[in-house]
Protein backbone atom coordinates (compact mmCIF):
# COMPACT_ATOMS: atom_id res chain seq x y z
CA UNK A 1 0.00 0.00 0.00
CA UNK A 2 1.15 3.40 -0.95
CA UNK A 3 1.92 5.74 2.07
CA UNK A 4 -0.12 8.86 2.97
CA UNK A 5 2.01 11.65 3.74
CA UNK A 6 1.66 14.43 4.96
CA UNK A 7 4.12 17.72 5.24
CA UNK A 8 4.52 21.32 7.02
CA UNK A 9 7.13 23.97 8.01
CA UNK A 10 5.98 25.26 11.60
CA UNK A 11 7.43 27.19 13.99
CA UNK A 12 7.82 25.05 17.23
CA UNK A 13 7.98 26.62 20.96
CA UNK A 14 11.04 25.48 22.53
CA UNK A 15 11.67 25.56 25.93
CA UNK A 16 15.43 25.86 27.60
CA UNK A 17 15.07 22.11 28.80
CA UNK A 18 14.64 20.75 25.95
CA UNK A 19 10.73 20.51 25.67
CA UNK A 20 8.67 21.35 23.18
CA UNK A 21 5.89 22.79 23.91
CA UNK A 22 4.08 23.54 20.39
CA UNK A 23 3.45 23.93 17.13
CA UNK A 24 2.45 26.03 14.42
CA UNK A 25 2.29 25.04 11.08
CA UNK A 26 0.25 27.90 8.54
CA UNK A 27 0.40 26.03 5.39
CA UNK A 28 0.29 22.02 6.19
CA UNK A 29 0.63 19.97 3.05
CA UNK A 30 -1.19 16.53 2.39
CA UNK A 31 1.70 15.27 0.04
CA UNK A 32 4.84 14.27 -0.19
CA UNK A 33 7.81 16.94 0.30
CA UNK A 34 8.22 18.77 -2.60
CA UNK A 35 11.05 21.42 -2.06
CA UNK A 36 8.82 24.08 -1.33
CA UNK A 37 11.10 26.53 1.12
CA UNK A 38 9.80 27.69 4.77
CA UNK A 39 7.55 30.40 4.09
CA UNK A 40 9.37 33.67 5.13
CA UNK A 41 6.45 34.83 7.60
CA UNK A 42 7.70 32.45 9.80
CA UNK A 43 10.34 34.09 11.66
CA UNK A 44 11.87 32.45 14.76
CA UNK A 45 12.81 34.52 18.09
CA UNK A 46 13.45 33.93 21.59
CA UNK A 47 11.24 35.02 24.86
CA UNK A 48 13.32 35.08 27.91
CA UNK A 49 10.49 35.30 30.28
CA UNK A 50 8.73 32.21 29.06
CA UNK A 51 12.34 30.77 28.67
CA UNK A 52 11.06 29.74 25.19
CA UNK A 53 12.77 29.82 21.62
CA UNK A 54 10.67 29.95 18.33
CA UNK A 55 12.43 27.68 15.89
CA UNK A 56 11.80 26.41 12.14
CA UNK A 57 11.06 22.81 11.64
CA UNK A 58 10.13 20.90 8.53
CA UNK A 59 7.89 17.97 9.66
CA UNK A 60 6.82 14.77 7.49
CA UNK A 61 4.75 12.66 8.51
CA UNK A 62 2.84 8.85 7.42
CA UNK A 63 -0.72 9.55 8.39
CA UNK A 64 -1.03 5.87 9.26
CA UNK A 65 1.67 6.02 11.93
CA UNK A 66 1.01 7.12 15.41
CA UNK A 67 2.33 10.54 16.18
CA UNK A 68 5.73 10.28 17.25
CA UNK A 69 6.33 13.90 18.77
CA UNK A 70 5.01 17.18 19.18
CA UNK A 71 5.40 18.61 15.83
CA UNK A 72 4.12 15.28 14.53
CA UNK A 73 1.15 15.39 16.62
CA UNK A 74 0.27 18.98 16.18
CA UNK A 75 0.31 18.68 12.33
CA UNK A 76 -1.74 16.04 12.38
CA UNK A 77 -4.26 18.53 14.29
CA UNK A 78 -3.57 21.47 11.90
CA UNK A 79 -4.61 18.86 9.45
CA UNK A 80 -7.66 18.08 11.12
CA UNK A 81 -8.70 22.35 11.43
CA UNK A 82 -7.34 23.26 7.80
CA UNK A 83 -10.32 20.10 6.74
CA UNK A 84 -7.53 18.64 4.41
CA UNK A 85 -8.20 15.67 5.98
CA UNK A 86 -11.54 14.54 7.95
CA UNK A 87 -12.01 12.84 11.44
CA UNK A 88 -11.30 9.49 11.87
CA UNK A 89 -8.74 8.93 8.78
CA UNK A 90 -5.92 9.26 10.18
CA UNK A 91 -3.94 7.67 13.16
CA UNK A 92 -4.00 9.46 16.54
CA UNK A 93 -3.00 7.34 18.58
CA UNK A 94 -1.15 7.94 22.43
CA UNK A 95 -1.86 11.48 21.35
CA UNK A 96 -1.55 12.40 24.83
CA UNK A 97 1.32 10.08 25.19
CA UNK A 98 3.28 12.73 22.93
CA UNK A 99 1.61 16.24 24.41
CA UNK A 100 2.60 17.72 27.04
CA UNK A 101 0.77 19.56 29.69
CA UNK A 102 0.66 23.71 28.77
CA UNK A 103 -0.33 26.27 30.52
CA UNK A 104 -1.80 29.02 27.71
CA UNK A 105 -1.96 32.04 28.73
CA UNK A 106 -2.06 35.37 26.39
CA UNK A 107 1.72 35.85 26.59
CA UNK A 108 2.24 32.33 25.01
CA UNK A 109 2.38 28.78 26.10
CA UNK A 110 4.00 28.18 29.19
CA UNK A 111 5.60 25.67 31.37
CA UNK A 112 3.22 25.30 34.18
CA UNK A 113 6.08 25.53 36.69
CA UNK A 114 7.20 28.76 34.88
CA UNK A 115 3.91 30.53 35.29
CA UNK A 116 3.71 32.37 38.28
CA UNK A 117 7.46 34.10 37.89
CA UNK A 118 6.04 35.33 34.23
CA UNK A 119 2.92 36.68 36.41
CA UNK A 120 5.13 38.04 39.15
CA UNK A 121 7.64 39.33 36.62
CA UNK A 122 4.78 41.24 34.66
CA UNK A 123 2.76 42.39 37.62
CA UNK A 124 5.10 45.62 38.20
CA UNK A 125 4.64 46.97 34.61
CA UNK A 126 0.94 46.43 35.30
CA UNK A 127 0.77 43.61 32.96
CA UNK A 128 -2.59 41.61 33.09
CA UNK A 129 -1.89 38.00 32.63
CA UNK A 130 -4.39 36.06 31.21
CA UNK A 131 -4.42 32.22 31.62
CA UNK A 132 -7.17 30.29 29.36
CA UNK A 133 -6.17 26.83 30.26
CA UNK A 134 -3.67 24.19 31.51
CA UNK A 135 -4.18 21.39 28.85
CA UNK A 136 -2.33 19.39 26.29
CA UNK A 137 -4.50 20.15 23.32
CA UNK A 138 -4.71 24.38 22.53
CA UNK A 139 -8.13 26.51 21.45
CA UNK A 140 -8.13 26.43 17.44
CA UNK A 141 -8.60 29.81 16.87
CA UNK A 142 -5.02 30.57 18.06
CA UNK A 143 -3.63 28.57 15.32
CA UNK A 144 -6.44 27.95 13.16
CA UNK A 145 -9.16 29.79 11.37
CA UNK A 146 -11.44 28.09 8.88
CA UNK A 147 -13.84 29.97 6.40
CA UNK A 148 -16.98 30.29 6.78
CA UNK A 149 -17.87 29.07 10.53
CA UNK A 150 -19.28 30.84 13.29
CA UNK A 151 -17.47 30.64 16.97
CA UNK A 152 -19.06 32.10 19.83
CA UNK A 153 -16.30 31.15 22.64
CA UNK A 154 -12.96 30.28 21.22
CA UNK A 155 -12.38 28.04 24.50
CA UNK A 156 -14.60 25.71 23.76
CA UNK A 157 -13.55 24.47 20.29
CA UNK A 158 -10.29 22.49 20.80
CA UNK A 159 -7.45 22.16 17.90
CA UNK A 160 -7.86 19.26 15.91
CA UNK A 161 -11.77 19.80 15.52
CA UNK A 162 -12.95 20.16 11.91
CA UNK A 163 -15.79 22.44 11.14
CA UNK A 164 -17.67 22.67 7.71
CA UNK A 165 -17.94 25.78 6.00
CA UNK A 166 -21.52 27.04 7.51
CA UNK A 167 -21.05 25.56 10.98
CA UNK A 168 -22.24 27.95 13.85
CA UNK A 169 -21.13 26.73 16.89
CA UNK A 170 -22.47 28.76 20.18
CA UNK A 171 -21.52 30.56 22.75
CA UNK A 172 -21.94 26.76 25.31
CA UNK A 173 -21.55 24.41 22.02
CA UNK A 174 -17.91 22.47 22.41
CA UNK A 175 -15.96 20.66 19.95
CA UNK A 176 -13.15 18.40 20.21
CA UNK A 177 -10.38 17.67 18.38
CA UNK A 178 -10.87 14.82 15.76
CA UNK A 179 -14.46 15.25 15.87
CA UNK A 180 -16.79 17.81 13.39
CA UNK A 181 -19.31 18.78 11.53
CA UNK A 182 -19.45 17.42 7.75
CA UNK A 183 -21.96 20.69 6.26
CA UNK A 184 -23.96 23.14 7.81
CA UNK A 185 -24.66 22.91 11.35
CA UNK A 186 -25.82 24.64 14.62
CA UNK A 187 -23.72 23.28 17.56
CA UNK A 188 -25.08 24.24 20.73
CA UNK A 189 -23.99 21.02 22.80
CA UNK A 190 -21.09 18.66 23.28
CA UNK A 191 -19.75 16.99 20.05
CA UNK A 192 -17.06 14.76 21.83
CA UNK A 193 -14.15 13.10 20.20
CA UNK A 194 -14.72 10.48 17.07
CA UNK A 195 -18.07 12.43 16.90
CA UNK A 196 -19.11 13.13 13.33
CA UNK A 197 -22.24 15.20 12.58
CA UNK A 198 -24.19 15.30 9.26
CA UNK A 199 -25.00 18.43 6.96
CA UNK A 200 -28.24 20.26 8.58
CA UNK A 201 -27.87 19.10 11.54
CA UNK A 202 -29.00 20.80 14.83
CA UNK A 203 -27.05 19.32 17.99
CA UNK A 204 -29.25 21.34 20.91
CA UNK A 205 -28.59 23.19 24.34
CA UNK A 206 -26.72 21.28 26.37
CA UNK A 207 -27.08 17.69 24.38
CA UNK A 208 -24.16 15.78 24.55
CA UNK A 209 -23.06 12.91 22.37
CA UNK A 210 -20.96 9.95 23.55
CA UNK A 211 -16.88 10.09 22.79
CA UNK A 212 -14.68 7.29 22.96
CA UNK A 213 -11.91 9.63 25.00
CA UNK A 214 -12.70 7.73 28.57
CA UNK A 215 -15.46 4.98 29.69
CA UNK A 216 -14.38 2.21 27.74
CA UNK A 217 -16.36 2.89 25.02
CA UNK A 218 -15.10 2.22 21.23
CA UNK A 219 -17.84 3.04 19.59
CA UNK A 220 -17.25 6.04 17.07
CA UNK A 221 -20.89 7.83 16.63
CA UNK A 222 -22.30 9.41 13.74
CA UNK A 223 -24.92 11.88 13.42
CA UNK A 224 -26.65 11.84 10.14
CA UNK A 225 -27.65 14.72 7.88
CA UNK A 226 -30.91 16.63 8.89
CA UNK A 227 -31.21 15.64 12.07
CA UNK A 228 -31.85 17.21 15.61
CA UNK A 229 -30.87 16.82 18.88
CA UNK A 230 -33.14 18.03 21.63
CA UNK A 231 -32.17 20.42 24.47
CA UNK A 232 -30.26 18.12 27.22
CA UNK A 233 -30.91 15.14 25.12
CA UNK A 234 -27.78 12.61 24.92
CA UNK A 235 -26.58 10.49 22.44
CA UNK A 236 -24.93 6.64 22.98
CA UNK A 237 -25.49 5.07 19.02
CA UNK A 238 -25.44 6.40 15.52
CA UNK A 239 -28.14 8.36 13.69
CA UNK A 240 -28.91 7.96 10.44
CA UNK A 241 -30.60 10.77 8.65
CA UNK A 242 -33.56 12.89 9.51
CA UNK A 243 -33.59 11.83 13.31
CA UNK A 244 -34.98 13.34 16.41
CA UNK A 245 -34.08 12.91 19.57
CA UNK A 246 -36.73 14.27 22.54
CA UNK A 247 -35.25 17.26 24.56
CA UNK A 248 -34.05 15.81 27.87
CA UNK A 249 -33.54 12.04 27.12
CA UNK A 250 -30.79 10.21 27.08
CA UNK A 251 -30.27 7.45 24.09
CA UNK A 252 -27.49 4.66 25.43
CA UNK A 253 -26.35 2.09 23.59
CA UNK A 254 -28.56 -0.41 26.35
CA UNK A 255 -31.77 2.04 26.31
CA UNK A 256 -34.69 -0.38 25.69
CA UNK A 257 -36.75 0.94 23.05
CA UNK A 258 -40.31 0.03 22.32
CA UNK A 259 -41.69 0.09 18.75
CA UNK A 260 -44.84 0.85 17.09
CA UNK A 261 -45.29 -2.94 16.51
CA UNK A 262 -45.16 -3.14 20.31
CA UNK A 263 -41.68 -5.68 20.23
CA UNK A 264 -38.65 -3.89 22.71
CA UNK A 265 -35.42 -3.82 21.21
CA UNK A 266 -31.64 -2.05 22.55
CA UNK A 267 -31.29 0.97 20.90
CA UNK A 268 -28.11 -0.17 19.76
CA UNK A 269 -30.22 -2.36 17.13
CA UNK A 270 -31.30 0.45 15.70
CA UNK A 271 -28.42 2.55 15.64
CA UNK A 272 -27.36 4.10 12.04
CA UNK A 273 -31.33 3.94 11.27
CA UNK A 274 -33.12 6.69 9.22
CA UNK A 275 -36.26 8.70 9.72
CA UNK A 276 -36.64 7.79 13.47
CA UNK A 277 -38.21 9.80 16.29
CA UNK A 278 -36.74 8.82 19.43
CA UNK A 279 -39.15 9.61 22.67
CA UNK A 280 -40.29 9.23 26.72
CA UNK A 281 -44.03 8.31 26.78
CA UNK A 282 -45.13 10.93 29.45
CA UNK A 283 -47.94 8.35 30.65
CA UNK A 284 -45.63 5.19 30.56
CA UNK A 285 -42.08 6.19 30.83
CA UNK A 286 -41.22 3.94 28.02
CA UNK A 287 -38.61 5.30 25.73
CA UNK A 288 -40.17 4.58 22.04
CA UNK A 289 -38.74 5.34 18.54
CA UNK A 290 -41.28 6.21 16.01
CA UNK A 291 -41.27 6.52 11.82
CA UNK A 292 -40.49 10.53 11.08
CA UNK A 293 -40.96 11.47 7.00
CA UNK A 294 -42.66 14.20 6.42
CA UNK A 295 -41.16 16.59 9.28
CA UNK A 296 -37.40 18.04 8.86
CA UNK A 297 -35.09 19.89 10.51
CA UNK A 298 -34.38 23.61 8.89
CA UNK A 299 -31.27 25.79 9.71
CA UNK A 300 -31.89 29.12 9.73
CA UNK A 301 -30.08 30.67 6.21
CA UNK A 302 -29.08 33.46 7.90
CA UNK A 303 -27.22 32.11 10.63
CA UNK A 304 -24.70 29.50 8.52
CA UNK A 305 -24.78 31.41 5.64
CA UNK A 306 -20.73 31.36 4.44
CA UNK A 307 -20.82 34.64 2.57
CA UNK A 308 -19.63 37.77 4.63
Amino acid sequence: MTARLAWGWCLASLHDNGQVLDAWFPEPQLAAYDDTPAPKSLIPGADPLRHVTTKLLLVGIDLDQPPVDVPDAYLRLHLLSHRLVRPRTINLDALFDVLPIVLWSCVGPCLPEDFPAIRLSLAPHGSQVDSYALDRIPRMLDYVVPSGVRIGDANRVRLGAYLAAGTTVMHEGFVNYNAGTLGRSMVEGRISQGVIVGDGSDIGGGASIMGTLSGGGKEQITVGTGCLLGANSGLGISLGNNCVIEAGLYLTAGTKVSLPDSTVVSASELSGNHNLLFLRDSLSGRVCAREQRNQAVTLSPALHRTED
